[in-house]
């Protein structure tokens, strides 16, 4: 076998062991071991709270809703007469499951072009940058994750509308997400790594 094959036999085989981070952390209720496990998630937080001041609690309760921390989380397919597959419910994508237009319209006002939805830097750069256009357009402090998820959820023009009232389960969702933020922050608190 020449040279040649068996590096390409070796560099296919490591690149099967599974280097990378294409599964969620484990622990989902420890935010101290997401960060443990995802280095690289902390300096994705840190970033987007240098940048648009949103806490990193808040940043991890949405995402946690939204993902479960999945760079390639999709909505679910629509079926018709429950067999047929339609396509997805939505073109909600990656970490903070951002719609085809809105991640466009977010590319476009900030300049990163190349910003992808299953890159963790990037999906919390587009957090920061909707969630100050909510605290803009609904008056919505980027410290209440309840509120900002549900203009998150709903849009800007649902929120201002109420459209949420209307939808008790989203309501449920919404008060999760602000409990699973106060845990979060809890925790962030007491994790050495951030301090």
């Amino acid at each position: 076998m020449s040279r040649f094959f068996r590096a390409l036999i070796v560099v296919v085989l490591v690149g099967s062991c599974g280097g990378g981070y294409d599964t969620p952390p484990h622990s989902l209720d420890d935010a101290c071991m997401i960060l443990k496990q995802r280095p690289q998630f902390i300096k994705a937080f840190k970033s987007t709270k240098r940048k648009w001041g949103v806490p990193v609690h808040v940043q991890m309760a949405i995402l946690y809703q939204e993902s479960k921390f999945d760079s390639d989380a999709r909505t679910p397919h629509r079926y018709v007469l429950g067999v047929l597959p339609m396509g997805r419910q939505s073109s909600a994508y990656g970490y903070a499951q951002a719609l085809d237009a809105t991640w466009r319209e977010y590319q476009k006002e900030t300049g990163r072009r190349g910003a992808r939805r299953d890159n963790i830097r990037d999906a919390t750069d587009f957090m920061g940058w909707y969630m100050n256009k909510t605290k803009e357009k609904n008056g919505i402090p980027l410290t209440d994750a309840r509120r900002q998820y549900l203009a998150y959820h709903e849009g800007h023009t649902g929120y201002a509308r109420g459209t949420y009232r209307n939808k008790p389960w989203l309501m449920t969702v919404a008060n999760r997400v602000g409990e699973r933020a106060e845990m979060y922050k809890f925790q962030v608190e007491k994790c050495a790594r951030i301090r």
